[in-house]
């Protein structure tokens, strides 16, 4: 368990930091377009830091949501099944969303080795454009962790949707 909380206490530092990361970013961007004048347009390259910056934040935070039980799902018949079948029901979606998971951080790790492979760059900051394609690859391996996790029984991820409302 310990594992885990420190996975989680990441995971949140790094959501938190690259949110006003990119909150900082924008804010020049504005302060620059309304009083830099002609230096504004050395600052075109914030625009495409933060787009970067929020396929992270979106892809990173796959995981979070998951355990937290903030994904959309349809609850109501779930919540009036026998105790039972809906044992079998969650294990059955945890072994599915396991399996679409790391399939789809394989797929992208395949994109990204292709990408890689082109040599293409951003045009403004210059990164290669695999890192962007690694955004997904990172966010669906630790959704499928917490698919894994949930399967066998380490974290519940249901406890909290139920909770929270």
């Amino acid at each position: 368990m310990l594992a885990l909380n420190m996975l989680r206490l990441v995971e949140r530092s790094v959501l938190v930091v690259t949110f006003l990361t990119m909150v900082a970013l924008y804010f020049t961007s504005v302060l620059a377009r309304e009083m830099g004048g002609q230096a504004a347009s050395s600052f075109a390259w914030i625009e495409e830091a933060v787009r970067m910056l929020n396929l992270f934040l979106v892809f990173l935070g796959l995981g979070l949501a998951l355990e937290r039980g903030r994904h959309v799902g349809i609850r109501n018949l779930r919540d009036k099944l026998p105790d039972g079948v809906r044992r079998v029901l969650l294990k059955i979606t945890d072994i599915v969303g396991l399996v679409f998971a790391l399939y789809i951080a394989w797929l992208g790790l395949g994109l990204a080795e292709f990408v890689l492979g082109t040599g293409q760059r951003s045009p403004t900051l210059g990164v290669p454009m695999a890192l962007i394609y690694m955004a997904p690859v990172a966010g669906f391996v630790l959704l499928a962790l917490r698919y894994g996790l949930s399967l066998f029984g380490v974290i519940d991820r249901f406890a909290d949707a139920e909770g929270a409302e």
